[in-house]
Order: structure tokens, then sequence, then C-alpha cells
């Protein structure tokens, strides 16, 4: 057998080892990426062009999922293989332009590339918080519809819609979760801009496409805290369930009560939840458990294990 044959023999044979059977529906070790941003001029505490804040990667993290970077500034191709190989997507919260920053430029990838799967009888759920919230309005209407509101660093409970009920993020919390959800200040929203329920009910694009479970009131504007897509699996908040567990900063809006702590560990659950469906399974377990031939140094390997991966990838689709 020759170097080559016995390169691709070598590399199979590791894919059927590491990969588990076809059949399997559920993936007990889901993996969700995180969008980057790009680091604000004016932050003196920024490190590089882009972050991820930590409190997004332990959330997840704490409802049983692994995390993966998806970075800013990759071209179209690379963005298609993460894409490929994770099983969900969350925008976080931040402070970028999402029109022209390279935060929405990415979103809008991912979200064209979930669209098309998700029609195509995959399943691939994307969750956002605050901006992430907003990115999902943008892309979905494709304009920005948002309106300024006093809404920061300051927490509230939420006006659940009849909708919020029978609604795939609430249905399975707790009952006095919910009523605690819906009594006490236990919500952080740290956001000037809000798509207000005007601005929704008017927008016919966005009423097809999202139903409302939640709204908040600024005293002055009614505004969208919580959406849910109809037909996909897209997951939307406005507040910030990452906060109350994970960020310590010392001001108003921040709450660190057991409530609020259970509303972060029931809606990162309900995600992660939802990415354990077969989307990418077999290319993600190939790429983080048997991931260390990728770094093989011989030319022909690499490329024969690329191979190998395109492969799976198209088979998965099958």
């Amino acid at each position: 057998m020759g170097r080559p044959a016995a390169a691709v023999f070598a590399v199979l044979a590791a894919v059927l080892a590491c990969a588990p059977g076809r059949s399997q529906q559920l993936n007990d070790r889901p993996i969700i990426g995180v969008l980057a941003q790009e680091n604000l001029p004016y932050d003196a505490f920024a490190r590089g062009s882009s972050y991820i804040a930590a409190s997004y990667v332990k959330y997840l993290e704490s409802a049983g999922a692994r995390v993966a970077p998806v970075r800013i500034n990759l071209t179209d191709e690379e963005y298609t293989k993460i894409f490929q190989s994770i099983n969900g997507l969350l925008l976080p919260g931040g402070d970028v332009d999402i029109q022209t920053s390279q935060f929405s430029r990415v979103a809008k990838i991912f979200y064209t590339l979930a669209i098309r799967a998700n029609d195509a009888g995959d399943y691939f759920p994307i969750w956002g918080t605050c901006q992430g919230f907003q990115q999902l309005t943008v892309l979905t209407a494709n304009k920005n519809l948002l309106t300024l509101t006093d809404t920061k660093a300051v927490s509230m409970p939420l006006k659940f819609t009849t909708a919020a009920k029978s609604s795939r993020l609430f249905r399975s919390f707790p009952k006095d979760l919910l009523q605690s959800l819906a009594n006490e200040n236990i919500t952080s929203n740290f956001h000037s801009w809000s798509l207000s329920v005007q601005n929704y009910t008017k927008n016919a694009k966005l009423k097809r496409f999202y139903r409302v479970l939640s709204t908040n009131s600024d005293g002055k504007r009614e505004f969208i805290s919580t959406i849910e897509a109809n037909r996909y699996p897209f997951y939307a908040v406005q507040w910030h369930p990452e906060k109350s567990p994970f960020e310590w900063i010392d001001k108003a809006g921040m709450v660190h009560s057991f409530p609020a702590i259970r509303a972060s560990l029931y809606t990162a659950s309900f995600f992660v939840s939802e990415g354990k469906a077969q989307h990418g399974f077999w290319f993600a377990h190939f790429y983080f458990n048997c991931g260390k031939f990728i770094n093989i140094k011989i030319g022909y390997k690499i490329k024969l294990v690329e191979i190998v991966l395109d492969y799976l990838v198209r088979w998965t689709k099958l």
C-alpha cells in the first residue's frame, strides 16, 4: 500500500472511530458558536481588534455546551465551514453598528445559512441577546426600526403576552419562575435602542416572522423584550440573562437574586437543548475530538483530511 493510500485509510479509520452512528438523533455534546465583535476605539481596556465577553461563554457552558468563537474578518467560505461544524449560534450584546459593522456582516451570513438549512429540513438555532436581538430584527425587516428608550442600566419584570404560555421558549419554565419574571425586577437591561411595539406592528415582515412573547415599557414607550420565530428556531431577548450569574460590575440594573440566576439557567438550558439536534454532528464531533489530524504537517495528509471532512459534510446532507 502506497503512502497516499495508507494516509487515506488512516484518516477514514479515525473518522469511523470518532464519529457516532448516523441514526443518533440527539447530540449530547453540542457546540455553540458565539460571534465576536469589533472593539470600540474609545475602550481603554480593549485588547486586540475584537472580543467575546466571557459571560456568554460561561452562560452556554453552564448549560452543557461547548463554545466555539466565531471571529470576524474571515471569508464567506470560512464562515460556511464554521456553520457546518457548529450546532447553533449566539449573537451577543454589545455596541457596534448593526448595519455596517463586521459583526452585522457575519451575522447576516449565518442568518442566511440558517434559513437555508432549516428550510432544507436541518435544524440550526440562533439566539440573540440585546444587540443580538436588535441585529435579528434588522436582518428580518431589512431595515433598522429601533427607537431610543430610557433603558440603560435598569432591571424590570417581563410583561408576558398570551403567546408566551405556548411558546417553545417559556412553556417548560416552572410556574414560580414565570411568576418571578412577571412580578420582580430580575431582567437586566443595558440598551438605549429598542424595537417599539408600534414599529413591530406596522412591519409586515417582522409580524410574519416573529411572535412577541413579552414587552416592557420605559414609562413613555412600550417595546418588545422577548421574541421567537414562528417557523425557525430563532430566539431573542432584549435583556441580559447571562449577566446575573457571571458579571459582577457594581452598577444599577445588575441583579444577582436566586430567581434571576434561575432565569439565566433556564434560558441557557433551553437554547443549548435546541443545539442538540443533529446539524453538523459528524463534522463537529470529528473536528473537536479527532482534530489532532488537522495539525499533521505533512502536506498531502492535511489535504487528505480536508477531502475527508468535505466528504463528511456532503454526506450528512444526503
